[in-house]
């Protein structure tokens, strides 16, 4: 019979490595989404500039990231790319959370390469009279993206960066790989100091499920009201 005590996991270093590796997932989270959507906003208007080699260059980088699996992303930049660093950015790095710092520039890199394909269907759907109705105006280029064109691909883009946050945020977990406190690994940890295999997962999936239905509600809530303020 499955004797349950979740009273051993939630108990003394062991709640303190759940809250650590909790705050730690959130905040790697918080920090790749933030640098994955403006890196995604500059790669759609570069893409929109419609020059032969920028656009080859940026579909490159966008199928390398979408192709290859987070995991070996992750892999390459904490493994290759120190090599090929000077041994004092790498020393640097080193004692200020390398592997957190290689974590964030993979999952940024890897999320922006999706959201800009998001985006990219985003910007498609508003109307290319309106650049021009833009430029018209007096606007320049970088104003028209910035201030018309791309709060509507934004807008329209929602439902699918959603989709793209939460993935993001399941993501997170590969971290655990190069040895980042995240909740997966703080979970492996205390599994593997206090056998309680079941409690320390049902903690743990249960923390995962409640931040993604908080990113889903979130998502939501935005666009009740972008649709109330559409219909008014």
């Amino acid at each position: 019979m499955l004797n349950l005590d979740f009273g051993v996991v939630l108990h003394g270093q062991y709640l303190s490595w759940l809250i650590n590796g909790a705050l730690t997932t959130i905040s790697l989270f918080a920090a790749a989404w933030i640098a994955a959507f403006v890196l995604a906003i500059m790669l759609v208007a570069l893409r929109a500039l419609e020059l032969r080699p920028l656009e080859f260059i940026i579909a490159a980088y966008v199928n390398y990231h979408r192709n290859v699996p987070g995991l070996v992303q992750i892999f390459v930049w904490y493994f290759g790319v120190p090599e090929l660093l000077p041994s004092s950015i790498t020393g640097f790095i080193n004692d200020h959370n390398g592997e957190f710092i290689f974590a964030l520039i993979a999952l940024s890199l890897n999320s922006a390469a999706y959201m800009s394909e998001d985006l990219r269907s985003g910007l498609r759907s508003v109307a290319a009279t309106q650049m021009e109705a833009a430029r018209a105006l007096g606007l320049s280029y970088a104003q028209s993206m910035r201030d018309v064109l791309l709060p509507q691909a934004i807008r329209i883009s929602v439902p699918p960066l959603i989709n793209q946050s939460l993935s993001l945020f399941k993501s997170t977990s590969l971290a655990m790989a190069i040895g980042v406190a995240e909740m997966t690994y703080a979970s492996r940890q205390i599994e593997n100091e206090t056998y309680r295999t079941f409690e320390t997962f049902a903690l743990a999936s249960a923390f995962y499920l409640l931040m993604s239905w908080g990113i889903m509600a979130l998502g939501a809530y935005y666009n009740g009201r972008h649709l109330q303020v559409k219909g008014r």
